[in-house]
C-alpha cells in the first residue's frame, strides 16, 4: 500500500491543509485514499457515524478523500483541559484525564492502539496519507513517541518535511531540523517542501538550492499562499483570527462571538463566516462586545466552568446582558448553552472540585448538572420554528433542565432538544454543526431580519477542496510524492 508522512518544522506550518489538498488530488485520480494522524492535540472535535471524536482537520481530510470521518483516521486524540493537562480519547472514546507528565510516560502503551488504526484503515484503502504533529525536531519528546518520527519508523514510512516560509527562518527550520534528528530518523525524510510562499517564487531559488545542498534533501515545490484556506473549517484556536469574506456594510447583521480561552468545536461559525451579508466579530481578550451586535453566539468550550468565570472576568458578562436588554439575541451552543442558565453545578468533580456550584448569567431559566457519561452522538431533526431539517452532533457531559426547556429548539427522534427565554431573543442548545444546514441556517438568519442569500456552505467547501486540489498539482511535485510513497521507507 503506497502512504507517505507529511511532518512540519513546527505548528500550524499547514500540515492538515497540505495533506487535505493531496487527498482530493489523489481521489480524483482514482485512489482510494484515506487520511490518518496517529495523535491529535485539539478542542476542535468531529463525531463519527461509530460515535466518537476525532480531530476536525480529520474530519475534512476524510471529506477530501469522498470517505465517512472514522476514529480510526486519528487513535490518539487530546483535548486540552488545563496549561499542564488534557482529557485523553483513543480510538474516539475517552480512556481518562491525565498529566502532560503522566501522558509521556503512557505513550509507549499507546502504540499498539495507533497501529491497529492504522492496519485497519490501510485494509480498506489503496493510499493513506499520514500527518504528523507539531514539530518533527522535538527531539526531547521522541522517547515513546507516537506522533511524527516514532510512528514513522514503526510504520516504516517516507516522511516529506514542511516548512512554513510565512513565518520567517524557513532555512535555517529545515537544514536544523536535520541536524537535530538522529542519522535514522534522517533517513526516513525523502524531501521537503516550502508552504504558505507569498510573491515570486523563483527568487527563492536560491534558498532551495541551500536548503538541498545542506541537507541533501530534494525539494518537491514551493506552495504558494492558498487565500481560500480561511473556507475550510480550522482545527487550531489560532486560526480564530483568520480573516473570512470581509462584509462590513450598514445592512449586514452583526455577530459577535467572545472568544473563550478553553473555545471548542468553533468551525460552528464557519458557515456563518461565509454566509453574505453577515458581519461576524470574534472579540478577543481585552475587547468589549459591540453593543450594537444583532446577535451574541457563546461558543463551545472544554472547560465550561473555568470559560464562564474567564467571561466574567473580562466583564463580557455585562455586555452579553446589556445586548439582551437592548432586544438583541443570544445563542449558546453546548458549554455555551449552560453557561446562559442560572447555575452550573459539579457534584462529582468533572470539570472543577466536587460539589462545585458556579453561577451562570441567568438569561435561561435552566441549571445544569455536570455529570454522566460524555455524549458523542450525530443526530438529525427539525428546527421547530420554521421546520427546516437540522444535521449536526453532540459531544458534551452535562444535563440542563429547568422552565425555558418547556420551549424547546429543535425535534430529534420524538424528542425535544434546547430551550429559549419567553420572549424568544435567549436560545440554547447542545447541537455542533447547526449553521452548515442551509435550510436552517436560512430560517433562523431570518427571524433575526436577514435576507436570504442562497449561499450554499457544503458546496462552497467541496469547490475549495477542489481548488486546494487544483492548487497542489500545480505547484508540487506529485508524481513524485506519489512514487516516494510507492517506494516506502
Amino acid at each position: 500500500m503506497p502512504a507517505i508522512m507529511f511532518q512540519g518544522t513546527g505548528s500550524n506550518v499547514g500540515k492538515s491543509m497540505l495533506v487535505a489538498g493531496f487527498c482530493r488530488y489523489l481521489k480524483r485520480q482514482g485512489y482510494k485514499v484515506a487520511p490518518f494522524k496517529p495523535q491529535n492535540m485539539s478542542n476542535n472535535a468531529a463525531v463519527t457515524a461509530e460515535g466518537g471524536e476525532i480531530g476536525r482537520a480529520q474530519a475534512l481530510q476524510a471529506l477530501a478523500c469522498g470517505l465517512e470521518p472514522s476514529v480510526h483516521m486519528n487513535p490518539v486524540l487530546l483535548k486540552p483541559q488545563s496549561n499542564v493537562g488534557s482529557q485523553v480519547v483513543v480510538q474516539g472514546k475517552v480512556v481518562g484525564q491525565m498529566q502532560a507528565r503522566n501522558y509521556s510516560q503512557s505513550k509507549h502503551s499507546l502504540l499498539q492502539s495507533v497501529m491497529e488504526s492504522y492496519r485497519i484503515l490501510g485494509d480498506s484503502a489503496d493510499f493513506v496519507v499520514v500527518e504528523g504533529a507539531g514539530s518533527a525536531s522535538e527531539v526531547n519528546l521522541r522517547k515513546g513517541d507516537i506522533a511524527n518520527m516514532g510512528f514513522a519508523e514503526a510504520a516504516r514510512l517516507p516522511v516529506i518535511l514542511i516548512g512554513d516560509i510565512d513565518r520567517g527562518g524557513v532555512i535555517a527550520s529545515l537544514v536544523g531540523t536535520q541536524q537535530m534528528l538522529s542519522a535514522s530518523d534522517n533517513a526516513l525524510i525523502k524531501g521537503y517542501v516550502i508552504n504558505k510562499f507569498r510573491g515570486d517564487a523563483s527568487l527563492f531559488t536560491s534558498g532551495l538550492d541551500i536548503i538541498t545542498k545542506q541537507t541533501g534533501w530534494p525539494d518537491f515545490g514551493i506552495l504558494p499562499w492558498f487565500d481560500n484556506a480561511v473556507r475550510l473549517p480550522a482545527e487550531d484556536s489560532e486560526d480564530l483570527g483568520r480573516e473570512g469574506p470581509a462584509n462590513r456594510s450598514d445592512k449586514a447583521l452583526k455577530v459577535a462571538v467572545p472568544v473563550l480561552p478553553r473555545i471548542a468545536n468553533f468551525d460552528d461559525l464557519d458557515a456563518l463566516k461565509s454566509e453574505p451579508g453577515i458581519a461576524l466579530t470574534m472579540v478577543k481578550r481585552g475587547e468589549t462586545i459591540p453593543l450594537d451586535s444583532d446577535l451574541v453566539i457563546l461558543p463551545g468550550s472544554k472547560s465550561t466552568i473555568g470559560d464562564l468565570l474567564a467571561m466574567k472576568s473580562e466583564g463580557w458578562d455585562i455586555d452579553i446582558k446589556a445586548i439582551a436588554r437592548r432586544g438583541g439575541s443570544v445563542l449558546g451552543l453546548c458549554g455555551g448553552y449552560q453557561m446562559l442558565g442560572k447555575r452550573i453545578m459539579d457534584p462529582e468533580g468533572v470539570e472543577t472540585e466536587k460539589g462545585a456550584v458556579c453561577q451562570g448569567l441567568g438569561l435561561l431559566d435552566i441549571e445544569t448538572v455536570m455529570a454522566g457519561e460524555k455524549r458523542t452522538v450525530q443526530v438529525s431533526g427539525a428546527h421547530i420554528a420554521s421546520g427546516a431539517p437540522m444535521h449536526g452532533y453532540e459531544i458534551h457531559v452535562g444535563r440542563s433542565d429547568g422552565p425555558d426547556r418547556t420551549r424547546p429548539i429543535f425535534m430529534i427522534d420524538g424528542k425535544e432538544e434546547g430551550a429559549a427565554s419567553p420572549d424568544g431573543r435567549i436560545m440554547g442548545s447542545y447541537i455542533h454543526g447547526l449553521f452548515n444546514d442551509d435550510g436552517f441556517r436560512t430560517a433562523f438568519l431570518g427571524s433575526l431580519g436577514h435576507k436570504a442569500s442562497g449561499h450554499s456552505y457544503q458546496q462552497g467547501v467541496e469547490m475549495t477542496l477542489d481548488a486546494l486540489a487544483d492548487h497542489f498539482a500545480e505547484h508540487m511535485d506529485v508524481e513524485g510524492l506519489i512514487r516516494v510513497a510507492s517506494n516506502g521507507a
